[in-house]
């Protein structure tokens, strides 16, 4: 963060542990942390030198819902542009409505991971692009346990259910692997409640959130005394699954060092808690989740061949939503029928309009993004269906709202195929179209462009001389 100006957070928090945490997570991205721990001194403090300075503020409610949406709008009467999140142990729909009605930028319930707090300041923050409806609001709704709740029809999608499920009845480790947001946790649930252990022990570690000095003896326990610190013997996850199942969530940020020590565990079935002198014979079945493919982590020497072999006996795969856009228009009704059995919200229709707009959109948070679009706009829409004007950030990014409504199609959108007459259009005219189309979709970012064509930047280039096309188009 050296290139650019340090950012200045205000967390309103009495906890000095959380406030600690959060202040050095906060600080690995350049933010300095300004600590009050009541409301009276936050809002005095919106009015000082340091106030004017202030770029987000995260509210930890520690007060009745009521008070704390209270608060909310207090500080956003006096300060409207300012990003506020809030950080609560609660779940609850109805507080996270009540929260981004009086103007809440997001809600993150704790523990939250570092990964999760560094993206929604990213998000309230970002200058260059809309944040607002596109924040990752990922907690005001639990997710389904069964694979019937795995919403969509094409093909990669449902090929990668089809061998979630056959997986899910036997005992081997499975590794899923697939971008943030493309719904991998909702996948382990539904395995999970699909196979013979569903009645046993089952605990999900996220690697990434774990600190990693803390991450060996989370995993495999240790022995009082053990190091420094250890004032008592502490049973690991491993053991504690004994006969069930364990998930580690973003494998991928599993130190070096514990990755040898992971793997001959998994394979040997023993594990030694950190202290001890002999170990511990179990029966767990070990699913792993990664945003990055493993196999490219180990051709560049970032994670270890002997691990990845072990949790890879079954392989999934889930895409990416852009890889499955026909799937939009469902996901999209389903999430309104959720949505719509919240507290404090209702059943909404939605626009065909809308529904096109949707499926423009690149969706780089995926699955997860969509329902969090969705909620959003429900929370503030007046109407009985939601429509292009209930999604004024994304019809930005996407474009102007008439291009989108009065085009038809989902991909290839605005591309025709066929003349007048009724003939095919020669192949050089629609690839000069589809070319347009996509510099125009990526903004001009002729590297995205080149790469979701499937082509390489200087090919790119060749096309545009040989079909007459400004980059600009």
């Amino acid at each position: 963060m050296a290139d650019t100006e340090q950012r200045t957070l205000m967390l309103i928090d009495d906890e000095p542990a959380q406030s600690r945490l959060i202040s050095a997570l906060a600080g690995r991205e350049g933010w300095r942390t300004h600590v009050v721990s009541d409301s009276e001194t936050a809002i005095a403090t919106l009015g000082t030198r340091q106030g004017m300075q202030l770029s987000a503020i995260i509210l930890d409610q520690w007060v009745p819902g009521d008070q704390a949406c209270e608060l909310i709008a207090e500080l956003k009467s006096r300060r409207p542009g300012l990003p506020i999140l809030m950080l609560t142990q609660s779940a609850s729909p109805l507080l996270a409505v009540e929260a981004m009605r009086a103007g809440a930028t997001d809600y993150l319930v704790k523990p939250v991971a570092p990964d999760r707090l560094m993206q929604a300041l990213r998000n309230a923050t970002e200058r260059e692009a809309p944040q607002d409806e596109l924040t990752p609001l990922t907690e005001k709704m639990p997710a389904d346990l069964d694979f019937d709740s795995m919403i969509g029809t094409a093909p990669p999608f449902r090929d990668a259910l089809a061998k979630a499920a056959k997986a899910a009845r036997g005992h081997g480790p499975v590794l899923i692997e697939g971008e943030s947001g493309t719904g991998k946790e909702m996948l382990v649930r539904a395995m999970h409640g699909a196979s013979p252990r569903s009645k046993t022990a089952f605990r999900i570690i996220n690697v990434g959130g774990v600190p990693a000095n803390s991450i060996e003896s989370v995993l495999f326990g240790h022995e009082k005394g053990a190091f420094p610190g250890a004032f008592d013997r502490q049973v690991g996850a491993i053991q504690n699954c004994d006969g069930g199942t364990l998930v580690l969530d973003e494998v991928d940020h599993l130190p070096a060092d514990l990755q040898e020590r992971l793997a001959t565990a998994i394979t040997s079935k023993l594990v030694r808690p950190v202290g001890a002198k002999h170990g511990f014979k179990v029966d767990v079945r070990f699913i792993a989740a990664s945003n990055l493919p493993l196999d490219d982590l180990v051709a560049t020497g970032n994670f270890r061949e002997d691990l990845a072999a072990a949790l890879s006996a079954t392989k999934v795969e889930l895409p990416p939503l852009r890889a499955r856009t026909s799937d939009i228009s469902s996901l999209t009704r389903f999430f309104l029928g959720q949505i719509g059995e919240q507290p404090g919200l209702r059943e909404l229709g939605i626009t065909d309009a809308a529904l096109k707009l949707l499926a423009a959109f690149d969706w780089p948070g995926n699955v997860r993004q969509l329902q969090a679009v969705l909620f959003r706009a429900a929370v503030f829409c007046d109407g009985d269906a939601l429509t292009t004007e209930d999604f004024p950030q994304l019809t930005e990014i996407v474009g102007e709202m008439e291009e989108v409504a009065h085009t038809g199609g989902h991909a290839g959108v605005g591309v025709e195929l066929y003349t007048d007459d009724g003939n095919l259009r020669p192949l050089e005219e629609i690839e000069a179209d589809v070319i347009r189309l996509a510099i125009g979709h990526y903004r001009g970012r002729m590297t995205e462009v080149a790469r979701r064509l499937g082509i390489g930047r200087s090919t790119l280039y060749r096309k545009l001389g040989d079909l007459g096309i400004d980059n600009a188009a």
